[in-house]
């Protein structure tokens, strides 16, 4: 029999792969800036602001199903992703800002790759319960 969070966590399905999916393209468009020498630009920002949406409407999703009732198998660590993987857009933005150089564009790039591996992990915490 499998337990309730490995058979329908909340952080996983559609709006989980769509924020990995859409974290990479922007760190894809932010490395092709970065190797032609470009400051972030509008489409790096923007990328990073629906990147959040989507971040934020995950934890949203998940805090709900807490309300809920359903338990995450880590509930620290969960909590600690949930509250890292929403910082991590906004950072990027003022760190670019900050460096309007190709650096900048460097960090948008790093931060992208790094959300992936946050939601990923966030979906592990959530299933350890079910083993």
């Amino acid at each position: 029999m499998t337990s309730a969070a490995s058979a329908g966590s909340p952080v996983d399905g559609l709006l989980a792969t769509a924020s990995i999916v859409l974290s990479l393209l922007v760190a894809a468009w932010a490395l092709v800036a970065t190797l032609r020498h470009r400051a972030p630009d509008r489409v790096q920002f923007a990328g990073l602001a629906v990147l959040e949406l989507a971040l934020l409407a995950l934890a949203a999703v998940a805090l709900v199903a807490i309300g809920g009732g359903e338990r995450p198998g880590e509930p620290g660590a969960f909590f600690g992703y949930v509250a890292t993987v929403v910082c991590l857009p906004p950072l990027a933005w003022v760190l670019a800002r900050m460096e309007p150089t190709r650096w900048g564009s460097a960090i948008v790039c790093a931060v992208c790759l790094v959300t992936p591996v946050v939601v990923v992990r966030l979906q592990q915490t959530w299933e350890v319960l079910g083993g």
